[in-house]
């Protein structure tokens, strides 16, 4: 029985992930290789990976893939949407040499389709620019930000929200390379942007919050950066819960910035929480966990606690080592991926949600 994408949809927002799941596996309900069924898959395949269960989401995404280069010619606009979703869950648990030449064939085929000047072509050199940041070839990232920026300006002005996150990933590569000045007034502006589109309490206004409270804090103005660290904190703790991954990174942020104005009684049980929360959304080998894992043993060490903080070390090198096997795994860097941010509107990876274009 063949389904259109907008009975699928519906039944998508109607029936959550059980009652989805439920249908995608009866066989009787559909064509195994409609594009219909492609949008439901990349669609629950989300909720999966906005939820952190990526191993979950990453066969759904494979699925959809597949049924849309059998569906569509392989440089079809919607096998770029679902290379991008894939890659996206692949770069997300570190499997970044995977994850580019997906990023770059996603890239090629809207070039094709749309042009250089394309929203759309914008998303995906965003994509690959944070996956080329995340490998520290920041001169090749540099160059495609500056060139999704310039597009998206020029599609939607210079007061949208996609605009704000181009600033702020620029922004963030300055902060990685050092040139603070220049990041500054990009976060600004990206804040600045968010406040106005989202209101003061969105999760994006927290993220810039919280880069610009970083950015502070490693221009040494402490007292400056604690107000909106705080902010960031209260926000993702009232929109998310007390258990999200984002409300760990805003906590170890905080933690860090009383440690540095040696406020280690109040900094510890921040520590503590971000580590409880990583551990529980990520299991105890993902980059996260090393780094509340090294954070709170440098709070050990601070504090003449060497037996306490052994430990932690040795968990968070072999966490390094794990994931990095063929470089030296540095522990006493207790800032790592602390600044990834979703679009609000998108997927993970910038792109609007599949069955949406069907």
């Amino acid at each position: 029985m063949e389904v259109s994408a907008t009975e699928l949809d519906a039944r998508f927002q109607t029936a959550g992930i059980r009652g989805i799941e439920g249908f995608l596996t009866d066989e009787q309900a559909y064509e195994p290789d409609e594009p219909a069924v492609a949008a439901v898959l990349n669609n629950l395949a989300e909720v999966l990976a906005q939820t952190n269960r990526l191993a979950e989401a990453e066969p759904l995404y494979r699925r959809a893939l597949a049924i849309l280069e059998r569906a569509y010619a392989p440089d079809h606009p919607e096998v770029a949407i679902s290379l991008n979703n894939l890659a996206e869950v692949l770069r997300q648990t570190n499997r970044l040499a995977e994850a580019e030449p997906l990023y770059r064939r996603a890239l090629a085929i809207r070039e094709k389709a749309y042009g250089p000047d394309h929203a759309a072509t914008a998303a995906s050199l965003d994509n690959l620019a944070e996956l080329l940041r995340a490998t520290n070839r920041f001169a090749e990232a540099e160059s495609l930000y500056r060139r999704a920026l310039a597009v998206l300006e020029r599609t939607f002005g210079s007061h949208d929200a996609s605009v704000a996150r181009s600033f702020n990933n620029l922004a963030e590569l300055f902060r990685q390379t050092n040139r603070l000045a220049d990041a500054e007034p990009l976060h600004r502006r990206a804040l600045a942007i968010r406040e106005k589109v989202f209101g003061p309490d969105h999760p994006d206004v927290a993220s810039s919050l919280n880069n610009l409270a970083e950015l502070l804090r490693q221009t040494n103005r402490l007292a400056e950066a604690e107000a909106p660290q705080r902010r960031a904190l209260a926000i993702r703790e009232k929109v998310y819960g007390p258990d999200h991954p984002d409300v760990a990174t805003s906590l170890h942020d905080l933690a860090e910035l009383l440690g540095q104005t040696n406020r280690l009684a109040d900094a510890e049980p921040l520590h503590r929480r971000a580590l409880a929360i990583r551990e529980q959304t990520y299991g105890p080998d993902r980059l996260e966990v090393a780094s509340s894992l090294n954070s709170l043993a440098g709070l050990f060490r601070q504090t003449n606690r060497l037996a306490e903080a052994e430990p932690l070390y040795r968990r968070a090198l072999a966490i390094h080592e794990r994931a990095h096997p063929h470089r030296p795994a540095v522990v006493d860097d207790p800032k790592l991926s602390e600044h990834k941010e979703r679009p609000t509107g998108f997927t993970s990876a910038g792109e609007p949600i599949l069955s949406r274009n069907t």
